[in-house]
């Protein structure tokens, strides 16, 4: 488990992360959402203890990082795959983890096998491509048998075989009652694991919420329908909870608070003929855009004409 606590990082005039409380349970996987610069990454160094907070606080498993006997075996982190001297081989880097940590040559077989190493075990990192570059990153942040496991952009260079994997592997994790906390730019693999999100914009903590009801509050539970009537249907259909929009001269309304079925049953019972009923599909990505449009740091410019 791990708890902030009004945790805060200031770099001179530049605050990073702003009085942040979150609780990331054991069980489950969460996602930890953000545009660029919302301070994601200096969370997650601030967990491990590789930068100290402001102010506030942070604990895994109840305890500041630094004083577990065993951080290894508290917290396996991937922050940045490419942190290993490019000169050792993957199974040399594993081993000199393990050596300094107490941990059995048959855990680094072991590890090497689960990220699919084996191929390259003996070749130097230095030569790696990203996507093997993170699957021994995964590979030293699981050495530990850790009860929490938190990976930063665990996913970047891997091909379509490695991102299922790395699906797999975290909700197998999460399986096992393990603490599963998990960065990402890629909503749609977010939406497929993730069980809870934690979003955060300009250090600040946006939403702490699931992926149903974070869709559902940017829109997810609107049905477009279309009638002849829209005017009688909108009177049979309003109601306490109830948002309906639509467009003067159209035969299409969006319905907000009741559901397709509901709302097919209710026309039905009022004789009024449907051409259309359609939920609204909005995704993770939508979502997650409507949440932070007001949070984002760095915009990207619009060019028109040729080119530079």
């Amino acid at each position: 488990m791990i708890e902030a606590r009004q945790l805060t990082k200031r770099y001179g005039e530049k605050t990073a992360v702003d009085r942040l409380d979150f609780l990331v349970k054991p069980g489950a996987v969460t996602g930890f959402l953000g545009p660029n610069g919302a301070g994601k990454s200096t969370t997650m160094r601030l967990i491990i203890g590789l930068d100290a907070p402001t102010s506030g606080d942070v604990s895994v498993n109840g305890k500041r990082y630094a004083r577990h006997a065993a951080p290894l075996q508290e917290v396996g982190a991937l922050l940045e795959a490419r942190s290993i001297h490019p000169g050792r081989t993957a199974s040399d880097h594993l081993m000199a983890l393990a050596y300094t940590h107490g941990i059995p040559r048959r855990r680094v077989d072991e590890l090497i096998e689960l990220t699919g190493l084996t191929s390259v075990a003996r070749k130097r990192a230095g030569s790696f491509s990203l996507g093997m570059g993170q699957r021994l990153g995964i590979a030293a942040a699981l050495l530990g048998d850790p009860a929490t496991v938190m990976l930063d952009e665990p996913v970047n260079g891997l091909d379509p075989e490695g991102v299922l994997w790395i699906r797999n592997l975290l909700s197998g994790l999460a399986a096992e009652g393990r603490t599963v906390f998990v960065s990402s730019h890629l909503m749609s693999e977010v939406a497929l694991v993730a069980d809870h999100l934690i979003v955060v914009g300009r250090g600040r903590l946006l939403a702490d919420t699931s992926v149903q009801e974070l869709v559902r509050q940017a829109g997810g539970d609107a049905v477009d329908v279309a009638t002849a009537d829209p005017a009688r249907l909108r009177s049979v259909l309003a109601g306490p909870g109830v948002g309906i929009t639509g467009r003067a001269g159209t035969e299409e309304l969006r319905v907000t608070g009741l559901t397709a079925r509901q709302i097919g049953l209710m026309a039905a019972e009022h004789g009024i003929a449907l051409f259309e009923l359609t939920p609204k599909q909005v995704s993770l990505e939508e979502a997650f855009m409507d949440l932070t449009k007001d949070a984002v740091e760095y915009h990207g410019g619009v060019t028109s004409g040729v080119a530079a």
